[in-house]
């Protein structure tokens, strides 16, 4: 296709005018005349239309003829930015550094080298392994950029810890200590400890944006199990919920990256796959014994007062705020009935457990 200034010598010849006249007709001066034939100046949507009236043609022609004129005057690599773009695909590379994941630097060679280092995969070709090889991780839909980064820090975290070896005769006993923990708010600083003692790594990871991750199991190798939570819904039920979902999964070998497991958005129990549905029942289940729940709500329902949750809490020696969530997942009372029950626990877990986020920054190289 032609250039622009070659379209408008084209033009005044079969028409025989000269530059000057096409002026005079386009009430211009010669001089922009002159410079939009020789290229030197853009044609404009004002004159792409004084161009059609004055030739005949359509506005929209001389726009495109313009366009493509000025795209075949450029002189950009696209391998950078294709780069560039990749790395932005694969990671959320600027939260990353915000973070203190990866170094800040201008060159690209090193982004992708810190990128790849992160994840553990030698090209941005290759998908994070998230769990160890012997592990099979409980969803076949692919996580997103901002999951795999935030179980990648997890996973980076733990191999860091110094744990003992993993002492599956001891789960009963801990479960049993931690479910004594979930009546008082200051009470889960001991959770990091008492999961430690059976080699279990306890990591809090401040969720990424748009991440949408409670908790997840994942195992640094066939013994080295590391729980991790993102309390990104800071209340009291859903940290004890999490925790007990996760520490289900270690009993049980599975490795599991858990998203909407309390709350509105939850997903339910019956549509989880078997070990998934599983680690619900059982994390409901040592919280709160269904039957007991269930004889609570027979009695109580639908009129649950303020005064009948905390005493039923007191009778199970639990917080009422996980006695309202639990009402709550089975639709016994509203999302937002009885929220001040739900208190928030963040700041007593950070205080005590290895947490990255919130304020706190635990150095890149670990």
């Amino acid at each position: 296709m032609s250039t622009p200034g070659e379209e408008i010598r084209k033009r005044l010849r079969d028409r025989g005018w000269t530059q000057a006249e096409l002026a005079q007709v386009l009430h211009r001066p010669i001089q922009t005349v002159n410079q939009i034939i020789q290229g030197k100046k853009a044609i404009t949507p004002d004159m792409a239309a004084e161009l059609a009236a004055a030739f005949g043609a359509e506005p929209e022609m001389w726009m495109q003829l313009e366009s493509q004129f000025r795209l075949s005057l450029t002189r950009i690599d696209p391998g950078p930015i294709q780069r560039r773009a990749r790395l932005y695909d694969y990671a959320p590379v600027k939260e990353m550094i915000r973070r203190g994941w990866i170094q800040r630097t201008e060159s690209l060679e090193h982004q992708e080298r810190d990128i790849c280092e992160f994840f553990g995969v030698d090209s941005l070709n290759e998908t994070p392994n998230i769990h160890a090889a012997t592990r099979r991780a409980n969803r076949a839909i692919p996580l997103s950029p901002a999951q795999a980064a935030w179980c990648s820090r997890v996973k980076q975290i733990g191999r860091a810890l110094q744990a003992p070896p993993l002492d599956s005769s001891g789960f009963n006993r801990t479960a049993k200590r931690l479910r004594e923990l979930a009546a008082y708010p200051e009470e889960v600083g001991h959770v990091s400890r008492i999961l430690g003692e059976v080699g279990i790594r306890f990591v809090v990871v401040e969720p990424l944006t748009n991440m949408r991750m409670d908790g997840a199991t994942i195992w640094l190798d066939d013994q080295s199990p590391v729980i991790a939570v993102s309390v990104q819904h800071d209340r009291m039920d859903n940290f004890w919920f999490t925790v007990f979902h996760e520490f289900s999964h270690v009993v049980h070998g599975d490795a599991s990256i858990d998203d909407n497991l309390c709350g509105e958005g939850r997903t339910p129990s019956l549509v989880k796959e078997d070990e998934e549905r599983n680690a619900d029942n059982e994390a409901a289940a040592t919280l709160i014994p269904p039957d007991k729940l269930q004889s609570f709500i027979v009695r109580v329902g639908p009129l649950y007062s303020k005064t009948r949750i905390i005493q039923f809490a007191h009778t199970m020696q639990i917080h009422p705020g996980i006695v309202v969530g639990q009402l709550q997942d089975r639709g016994e009372i509203g999302w937002y009935a009885n929220r001040e029950m739900l208190v928030k626990i963040r700041g007593f877990v950070a205080e005590s457990s290895v947490t990255d986020g919130w304020g706190r920054t635990i150095g890149v190289s670990l």
